[in-house]
């Protein structure tokens, strides 16, 4: 019962429904492609660690970040029932790519003189920029920090402008990952709940639940029996993963055949630690993180695997 529903994801890439708080003007997220895995020789620097100077094995995924485009700015304000937007401000000189995920508005506001208590950026991806051979960006929104006067002061000045990762994130920063996980298919209950086998002895199968009893005595089956079902494609969010490093060569991490289901990367890349949800070529959506861990220093790097990953 830990995710309930398990309902399948309604788009391919997550909104986020929590921010952190900033002092500074600056946007809170970032978005780009997960490319895969390699790994890294690292000297461990945290103080309380018992390989502390030691160099050690660290997992990294690479996540291709091009730049980012500000499409408009929104305006929000506090009612009875939660935020609710009251205007929108549209840039010019948006990327014709767009359109190919919304409507052209007709009418263009110019400003916005009424009362608000939070401005946020709607924002855009860049794929064409990449090989994954995509040209319809994704669309989102980014809160901003500070407070409002700055917000739409900043974000003014990025309005139908590109946004780098280096302006957004730094090295050793911990943030929330938010993806959508791969999709499996159909799967049975032993694979899906993670169930016990049943007996050899069994009359009938022995991976399906067994006898029920109680749970089919209300007169239908209860929703809380594992029984086969469609699984993953589910919105996940991992919090506190330490960015060890942000990269503006791509040749430094391009391992020598390129990534499986991938390819190579042509843009800005940053490599978070350990493995995170979705499959490659996935737009992974990253936020500043909002569970209070304090930054620390990012591990010294000794050695990047750039290895064939194609099996040879």
């Amino acid at each position: 019962m830990q995710y309930w529903p398990r309902v399948r994801a309604r788009r391919e890439y997550p909104r986020i429904r929590k921010w952190a708080n900033a002092k500074d003007a600056k946007l809170m997220g970032f978005a780009g492609y997960k490319v895969g895995m390699t790994h890294l020789m690292v000297t461990d620097n945290r103080p309380n660690s018992m390989t502390k100077n030691a160099e050690i094995f660290c997992p990294v995924t690479v996540i291709e970040c091009p730049p980012i485009k500000t499409f408009s700015i929104r305006f929000y304000k506090k009612t009875t029932n939660g935020m609710k937007a009251v205007s929108e401000i549209a840039a010019e000189n948006s990327n014709k790519e767009i359109f190919r995920r919304m409507i052209q508005p007709k009418k263009k506001q110019e400003g916005f003189n009424g009362d608000y208590d939070e401005v946020r950026l709607v924002t855009y991806t860049q794929p064409n920029l990449t090989g994954i051979g995509k040209k319809m960006p994704e669309i989102f929104e980014i809160a901003i920090g500070g407070d409002r006067e700055h917000q739409l002061k900043y974000a003014k000045e990025k309005l139908g402008k590109e946004i780098h990762v280096e302006e957004v994130f730094q090295e050793g920063q911990k943030l929330d990952i938010h993806a959508v996980t791969k999709g499996k298919g159909f799967q049975g209950p032993v694979k899906r709940f993670g169930i016990h086998l049943r007996s050899h002895k069994s009359e009938k199968s022995v991976r399906n639940p067994g006898s029920l009893g109680a749970w089919r005595g209300q007169g239908h089956m209860m929703y809380r029996v594992a029984h086969a079902g469609k699984m993953g494609y589910h919105t996940r969010t991992e919090y506190n993963k330490m960015l060890i490093k942000i990269g503006k060569k791509a040749e430094e991490i391009n391992a020598k055949g390129g990534y499986i289901r991938y390819g190579t990367v042509k843009n800005p890349y940053i490599l978070i630690k350990g493995s995170i949800a979705g499959s490659a070529k996935r737009m992974i959506r990253l936020a500043a993180g909002t569970r209070g861990k304090q930054n620390a220093e990012p591990f010294p790097i000794q050695y990047v695997s750039l290895e064939s990953k194609q099996g040879n």
